[in-house]
């Protein structure tokens, strides 16, 4: 289990897991690039309210790319089927 160390608005946290460091890195900076947005945008918002809309936010982005790959993997299914039929043609 590797233990990486972090920084999310300036405040260390040491996280735990089998992910790589850099990987785990790649992740507290994007929460922390999120929660500087709302802080840009709402200086004085406390600080629980801020980490609950990072999390909405990046809640969102996150259902809107697993409704794109549910649509990408529907076309893909129907190329599938059309390429199959093509097959079946030429045999």
């Amino acid at each position: 289990m590797n233990k990486t160390e972090v920084y999310i608005l300036g405040q260390k946290y040491i996280i735990k897991g089998d992910k790589s460091p850099e990987y785990i890195q790649k992740l507290a900076a994007y929460v922390d690039e999120k929660l500087r947005k709302i802080y840009e945008q709402n200086p004085n918002i406390p600080p629980l309210r801020a980490a609950i809309l990072g999390c909405l936010y990046i809640a969102d982005e996150f259902y809107e790319l697993k409704e794109e790959c549910s649509n990408l993997k529907e076309e893909l299914k129907k190329l599938e089927e059309k390429a199959n039929e093509i097959l079946i043609l030429l045999d």
